[in-house]
């Protein structure tokens, strides 16, 4: 292996316990970065009062790094024909960004979409800045739909192989 070449890290998604739940809400964005996405704090009160959030802890070994939340519409008590899911918060805290550790969790989010089946596209919404997070979702193969919700720009991952 050459030295421009990282090693993937080792980085998994984890149910958030009572003994784990204070250090996810610790965990920040960089001050640039804060405008984008939510704290994790208020992620974590929404999802009491949403039946569609699915919500896991980001870790890096057995360090929490990170959050991610699915707004899941197939897990709602009275799901749509046609379900719909999308990434409602993604973040990894500022010390951890830069190593892979987003781009591994975010692989492992679409296998998480992928494997529970049901769903033709994985949509993601941000905020258009110096500092979003679009090239971000673009590498990892999300595309633009030419849509708005409300001030964010909504892309889209295909799930489904093409015919």
């Amino acid at each position: 292996m050459d030295n421009h070449t990282k090693a993937s890290p080792n980085v998994s998604l984890r149910e958030i316990a009572k003994d784990t739940v204070v250090q996810v809400v610790r965990l920040k964005v960089s001050p640039e970065q804060e405008q984008y996405v939510a704290s994790n704090a208020i992620s974590l009160a929404q999802a009491l009062f949403s039946p569609e959030a699915w919500y896991r802890a980001i870790y890096l070994d057995d360090t929490p790094v990170g959050f991610v939340m699915l707004a899941d519409e197939s897990l709602l008590p009275e799901a749509a024909d046609q379900p719909e899911i999308g990434i409602w918060r993604f973040m990894v805290d500022a010390s951890y960004q830069c190593h892979g550790v987003g781009a591994a969790a975010l692989l492992q989010v679409i296998d998480h979409v992928r494997n529970k089946g049901g769903f033709s596209t994985l949509e993601v919404t941000y905020v258009p800045g110096p500092k979003s997070p679009e090239q971000f979702y673009l590498r990892a193969g999300f595309r633009h739909t030419g849509r708005y919700d409300e001030d964010e720009i909504v892309l889209e991952l295909p799930l489904l192989p093409d015919d």
